[in-house]
């Protein structure tokens, strides 16, 4: 894979805010299908890497390059990019006063001037995917957290993005809801989406990861396999990072 051309390029990324550096001299390649899931502790810059990549913050460093074009700090044609560049928030994001097919057909048709019946009628393919078709005509309020957010995942790949950004879209939800988002995004995975993940599910990222990347003080400090990563980490900060898990190799993961 390392001989490839990489999808997407992040070359020395630094991102600050006045005198408070969050990425320090972050460098690292996507490949088309991969699915990468960055992992850490909170506040260590896993969001805004994402937010970064997607042109929703301003660097003040290094180059992000999509198929070898820079993307980074462009003052023009941004939607565009973000058409390209999907990504999927903790909030959901979608419009309260639209139905479900109304905010999933809303992109493609204004940005991307799709035909509307082609727009609905691969809308509706997606909603039947993810179980929710027969909630098109309904509102946001009327769905639960977990619904919200396989229609949140279905608005972004109706956009047909070359590849998507999670960031921890699990982490408002309750319990019994994680599991419904977590089988979409894994059907994903298993369809070749490449897909970048910033998620605290450390079991879904086990399951799920081509790839584990652990960030810690805006710097990463551990690139590696889900199967040495989550058993045997090159690190010392790793080992620490994993200690507040119990993992159970019938059980899964659980918090201690």
């Amino acid at each position: 894979m390392d001989k490839e051309k990489a999808l997407l390029e992040i070359e020395h990324l630094k991102k600050s805010y006045d005198s408070n550096i969050v990425l320090k001299d972050i460098s690292l390649d996507i490949h088309k299908g991969e699915v990468v899931v960055v992992v850490g502790p909170s506040g260590c810059g896993k969001s805004t890497l994402l937010r970064c990549i997607n042109g929703l913050e301003d660097i003040q460093g290094g180059d992000i390059l999509l198929n070898g074009e820079i993307i980074s700090n462009r003052k023009r044609n941004m939607h565009l990019v973000r058409q390209k560049v999907g990504m999927v928030f903790q909030s959901y994001e979608l419009f309260p006063h639209m139905t479900i097919l109304e905010n999933i057909t809303l992109g493609p048709v204004k940005a991307q001037k799709r035909n509307q019946s082609e727009a609905v009628s691969e809308a509706e393919e997606l909603l039947r995917r993810v179980n929710l078709i027969d909630k098109k005509d309904a509102y946001p309020r009327q769905l639960s957290g977990g619904q919200k957010q396989r229609v949140a995942i279905v608005r972004a790949l109706c956009m047909h993005p070359e590849i998507m950004l999670f960031d921890e879209v699990t982490a408002a939800l309750d319990p019994e809801m994680v599991r419904e988002v977590l089988d979409v995004m894994l059907g994903l995975a298993r369809e070749g989406s490449t897909m970048v993940i910033v998620t605290h599910e450390m079991q879904f990222a086990r399951a799920i990861a081509d790839r584990v990347v652990f960030i810690d003080s805006g710097e990463i400090v551990e690139e590696n396999t889900p199967s040495i990563f989550f058993t045997n980490p090159d690190t010392e900060r790793a080992r620490q990072f994993l200690n507040i898990f119990e993992f159970d190799a019938v059980k899964g993961v659980k918090n201690k």
